[in-house]
């Protein structure tokens, strides 16, 4: 099998402190992928780098498939992805040779999301289905006024749109005029100032300038989330080459020492400690 899961949480805290704080001669780490998980990565990223200012990480998004690309190619050190990998990356990364180890940061929620305009507060995931491939087409079909629905989405290269598609639309096609955007940020923009649209998005992007609507009755809460009650739930991953280098290593140590899942459970996720 070419994906590893045989690094635990102890293991790695333990690792991290066993090594001296002197790093290798590679003391350069490349972080790109899922645009939900960038949030809290930057912030991990910021806080190891001010403890170990020989470090440089360098961070960008472009989403789950293009940081797992990038892995694969040798391009980068870490892949943040919203999904799981593939069976057909699994496959292509054992046709290669290449061995890759996987690490659940965090669990996350889906939020679905509308204009504050919109009085809709509470949305079932056949209704949302039937929002996204054209069932239904109007904000009046659901006792609002009389305004074409402008579903907005995730990319095809998003690990949240392959949640989204696999829990909420079971795989079946989208509307043919569905907003395809490219990151979580330009959604909550999008639906922030179009009161016609309806979006989906990483919780950790919500604030107040769009509304959160519950799904079957269920808002995306922590305790919701842990409980299994909220539908759109999933673990947030991080992928590395194996063997592990050790400057990787002492990252991913970091990350989930007790500071490393502070700052993740402070940024609206749940650490692995705490699901």
């Amino acid at each position: 099998m070419s994906v590893s899961k045989n690094i635990g949480i102890a293991t790695l805290f333990s690792l991290f402190l066993f090594f001296s704080p002197a790093l290798s001669a590679r003391d350069i780490i490349s972080v790109q992928g899922s645009t939900t998980v960038l949030p809290v990565m930057q912030i991990l990223v910021e806080s190891y780098m001010d403890r170990h200012p020989e470090v440089s990480i360098s961070i960008s998004g472009g989403g789950s498939g293009a940081g797992l690309t990038s892995l694969f190619d040798g391009v980068i050190d870490i892949a943040m992805s919203s999904r799981e990998m593939k069976p057909e990356e699994k496959t292509g990364v054992q046709e290669r040779g290449i061995e890759i180890g996987e690490l659940v940061l965090a669990y996350d929620a889906i939020a679905v999301v509308v204009n504050p305009q919109n009085p809709l507060e509470d949305v079932s995931l056949e209704t949302l289905r039937k929002l996204y491939t054209g069932e239904i087409r109007s904000w009046q079909e659901l006792d609002w006024k009389d305004l074409p629905v402008l579903p907005i989405s995730r990319d095809f290269a998003s690990g949240t749109f392959e949640v989204f598609n696999q829990i909420v639309l079971q795989k079946q096609d989208f509307r043919p005029d569905v907003l395809m955007l490219v990151s979580n940020l330009m959604i909550l923009n999008e639906v922030s100032i179009s009161p016609d649209t309806i979006g989906y998005i990483g919780l950790g992007y919500v604030n107040d300038q769009v509304k959160v609507l519950r799904i079957d009755g269920v808002a995306p809460h922590r305790e919701n989330i842990r409980s299994g009650t909220y539908p759109l739930k999933r673990p947030l991953y991080l992928y590395y080459a194996q063997p592990l280098d050790p400057d990787v290593q002492r990252f991913l140590g970091f990350i989930h020492s007790d500071e490393g899942q502070s700052i993740i459970n402070g940024e609206g996720l749940m650490g692995t400690g705490d699901y």
